[in-house]
């Protein structure tokens, strides 16, 4: 956990990877995680030229043969299958892995795909701590490979223009900006210990977290609600609008974080917040600013008119981000659409409708070689994802953290810092000599 990981991130902006030798050649893709966000990975490489799915990798058998299934119908290929990412990165033929599984394994098997020699697409948030975020781009840097985060505003046309509008002046100095993540999310009810379901390696499910009984309150998609293998909705959707919040700030690392909330209206398993208010402070070039974001879990108003048009998603949602100025405002709603408006009056300025993507982009940084092609890089996943592991362990501790930028380190709080990273079960530990 040294300061270097994350120095000098623009200097290597255009250091040079191994690239396909020709537009032409294929690449080679293993997407490890395939139930749910891992459906997403795969559409995206079918749809693809010269892109080959060449190997599959899911823990639950009856998730992998039915992505198995459908890969064969869509491209009449059947991917090599396998239900141990570890088997998977000894084939010298994939070029890149994708990643979709569980927060608490996404360390573990990106670092372990860059000893392998490959490049790696890593889904959002990049790490389950702060330990594992600068773990990751000290191995990258290590293995000079690729590594993609799942922050797909990053590659979204509108999204990239309101951020340099943003850093350009448009709505004057910027001081504040909030990220919105109101998300329709119902009770998970209350669900006894059980059996492992059949075909399940639940073993390589857990991998670094504690041994414990199954149950499927801690296992598809709710182990987001787990402190275990999850970060809660802040590290679920709100990741994506805490990197644009910071993105558009220009800001690193906060000076200040105070968090408050907790689990309201549900008696149930739930262990993360469902409505959560995290305030960070930066003071970075003399210049303070500040960082709002509020996850809420039920009924809410579309402000900014974020998701107020059609059309209308039902459950309704409110999804977005808000920068404010000394001239205006503009408001970012999830990831292909902004607005603005400028001056007292608040009369509309510029705005624009235009998504993106983040496979694309990655594929095409692959075929180029160049770090600095990356719209999505991890050295900024990781600089974002660590806000929402600090607001997580303000909120757990009940107190305001005092962050120091040069040390990397929360002031006088060793418990704080504890929290930086886990114990990790054997085998599956995230090495400290990436």
């Amino acid at each position: 956990m040294n300061r270097r990981y994350f120095i000098g991130i623009s200097a290597a902006t255009g250091a040079a990877f191994a690239a396909k030798s020709s537009p032409n050649d294929t690449i080679r893709i293993a997407c490890v995680g395939v139930r749910g966000q891992g459906d997403s990975h795969i559409s995206a490489y079918l749809a693809m030229k010269n892109v080959e799915i060449a190997a599959v990798c899911d823990i639950d058998e009856s998730v992998l043969n039915m992505r198995l299934g459908e890969i064969e119908r869509t491209s009449g290929k059947s991917p090599a299958a396998f239900t141990d990412y570890r088997k998977l990165l000894e084939d010298k033929s994939i070029d890149a892995i994708s990643i979709a599984t569980p927060n608490h394994t996404h360390a573990l098997i990106t670092i372990a795909g860059l000893q392998a020699g490959k490049d790696v697409y890593v889904e959002k948030p990049c790490s389950h701590n702060i330990f594992e975020a600068r773990q990751m781009v000290e191995a990258a840097r290590k293995y000079n490979k690729l590594v993609q985060h799942g922050t797909n505003s990053r590659s979204g046309v509108a999204v990239r223009e309101a951020m340099q509008s943003v850093m350009e002046g448009v709505i004057g100095d910027v001081y504040m900006a909030r990220g919105l993540c109101f998300r329709w999310r119902d009770t998970i009810g209350k669900e006894p210990d059980s059996s492992v379901p059949p075909g399940v390696n639940y073993d390589l499910w857990l991998g670094p977290a504690p041994q414990r009984p199954f149950s499927k309150n801690r296992f598809h998609y709710n182990w987001h609600w787990n402190w275990d293998y999850g970060n809660g909705d802040l590290g679920n959707q709100g990741i994506h609008e805490m990197d644009i919040c910071r993105w558009g700030l220009n800001v690193k690392h906060p000076t200040k974080i105070s968090s408050i909330g907790g689990h309201f209206m549900f008696d149930d398993d739930q262990q993360t917040p469902n409505t959560l208010v995290s305030t960070f402070e930066f003071n970075e070039g003399g210049k303070k600013k500040m960082l709002v974001f509020e996850v809420r879990h039920w009924m809410s108003n579309h402000e900014a008119g974020i998701n107020d048009g059609p059309p209308r998603e039902d459950p309704p949602k409110t999804v977005g981000n808000i920068f404010y100025g000394s001239k205006g405002y503009l408001a970012v709603e999830g990831y292909n659409q902004y607005r603005s408006w400028l001056g007292r009056n608040q009369q509309p300025g510029p705005a624009k409708t235009g998504a993106g993507d983040n496979w694309a982009n990655f594929i095409a940084a692959m075929r180029s070689g160049k770090q600095g092609d990356l719209n999505a890089g991890i050295e900024e996943g990781a600089l974002s994802t660590e806000l929402v592991h600090l607001a997580n362990i303000s909120y757990r501790l009940g107190r305001t953290l005092q962050f120091d930028p040069e040390t990397l380190k929360v002031k006088n709080d060793s418990e704080a810092n504890a929290m930086f990273t886990r114990n990790y079960r054997a085998p599956f530990i995230v090495p400290e000599n990436v």
